[in-house]
């Protein structure tokens, strides 16, 4: 995270003196957008067959809010990764996998972004990969392209100034990269830069979302009532 004139905001100094960083966090904003949308889009339809259905029509309307707005919430809005000097934390769809820098193997961007950790593989969900930005980027780096002024939507979520191939990240090496492959490139560097400090160690914890599991399963089986009775 940062300032808004750029800078990374400090705060506290930690345990060994040295200044605590806010958390880094990532996300992609088409999925923000597309989900808000969808949203929207769903609030009419269902809306409209609540109030002007008839027959079982609006209660099947009703039934199915839960069954499409919990599922768009957790495969658009909510996935996220934050990092700080001590942890990583990738919340997918539905689970969040929290894992202390000295048990991340690796980050590596492939057709997807994934976290190895603990002899284990998890999608990143938050941080989407682009075959058209690297496309571009290897174009830009071909005519030696230099990055463009700061994208201030991008900033919001954590994706620093602007480049050929899409928004930059905050402490990446090579600005004229994919986004999704500049993130990756500046968690690896924050996991071996951090995972020897006294603090980053500890077993990965993974969590399950349940506020999005459960509403999603009983709507599921309201509206599988409300059609069959």
């Amino acid at each position: 995270m940062t300032d808004s004139d750029g800078r990374p905001h400090h705060g506290p100094a930690g345990s060994d003196g040295e200044p605590v960083y806010a958390d880094r966090v990532y996300r992609s904003v088409p999925g923000i957008i597309s989900g808000v949308l969808l949203l929207a889009v769903a609030a009419w339809l269902i809306g409209d067959a609540a109030l002007n259905g008839t027959g079982k029509t609006p209660w099947v309307s009703l039934a199915a809010i839960p069954v499409f707005a919990f599922p768009v919430i957790a495969y658009t809005l909510r996935p996220a990764v934050r990092a700080n000097d001590r942890r990583l934390v990738v919340r997918n769809p539905l689970r969040t996998i929290t894992a202390p820098w000295a048990a991340v193997d690796a980050l590596r961007a492939g057709y997807s972004v994934e976290l190895l950790t603990e002899g284990r593989k998890y999608q990143v969900w938050a941080v989407p990969v682009s075959l058209r930005q690297r496309k571009r980027a290897a174009r830009a780096q071909d005519r030696g392209g230099r990055p463009q002024h700061a994208s201030r939507l991008g900033m919001v979520f954590g994706q620093g100034g602007g480049t050929p191939s899409g928004p930059g990240v905050q402490g990446s090496s090579d600005p004229t990269r994919a986004w999704s492959d500049q993130v990756v490139n500046v968690l690896q560097e924050m996991a071996e830069r951090n995972a020897s400090r006294p603090d980053a160690a500890g077993p990965v914890e993974v969590r399950w979302c349940w506020w999005i599991i459960a509403p999603t399963l009983a709507g599921l089986a309201a509206l599988i009532t409300v059609i069959a009775v």
